[in-house]
């Protein structure tokens, strides 16, 4: 693995490096070849609070992780459990497919013993829609949508752009912010 890792309010010493490295390549025992990708890790200090994000993209996956904690050792721990959640419930998916299609009987070997244990897990993990909602657009900027989301106390507020009609979304940053997301052209 290729790390690219940066710091921001925060000097990324060689023990802080070395520690994201030994932690984050503990992951490579769940691929038989370690991804040649780059792993991107993010390390920031917002108001004495450590962050760090890790993004590892893969050609049919990608992996994120990202967590707020005091201790920013005790971050980095807990972003490479969330990675090892997504790793396992990735291929314990995989191989139930492979399992319905009759294909190869154990297509991750390393990962049947552990597929008992995530099926328990990932029960509790599948996603079920218990609502849908529909509503009309209305055509506004997105400052008078941003207006909309906080009059609302929602952290998001989906609109039609007044300025050339597509549909955008207004959402509130962990940071206290606001991000708008836009389609491409």
């Amino acid at each position: 693995m290729k790390f690219n890792i940066r710091g921001e309010n925060l000097e990324v010493t060689g023990s802080i490096r070395d520690y994201v490295e030994k932690k984050i390549s503990k992951l490579e025992r769940y691929f038989d070849t370690p991804p040649a990708s780059e792993v991107h890790v993010n390390l920031s200090v917002y108001n004495d609070e450590q962050r760090i994000e890790v993004t590892i993209p893969m050609t049919n996956l990608l992996l994120r992780g990202e967590v707020q904690h005091v201790d920013l050792y005790a971050a980095i721990d807990l972003v490479v459990d969330k990675l090892e959640r997504q790793i396992r419930k990735h291929k314990t998916k995989v191989n139930r497919k492979f399992k319905q299609n009759g294909a190869a009987k154990h297509v991750f070997a390393e990962l049947e013993k552990e597929a008992a244990n995530v099926a328990l897990e990932e029960e509790t993990d599948d996603i079920e829609i218990v609502r849908t909602k529909r509503f009309d657009l209305k055509p506004m900027d997105s400052e008078e949508a941003v207006l909309q989301m906080d009059m609302l106390g929602h952290a998001f507020y989906v609109f039609e752009n007044a300025a050339n009609g597509d549909t955008n979304v207004v959402y509130r940053r962990n940071d206290g912010k606001y991000g708008l997301i836009e389609p491409n052209a």
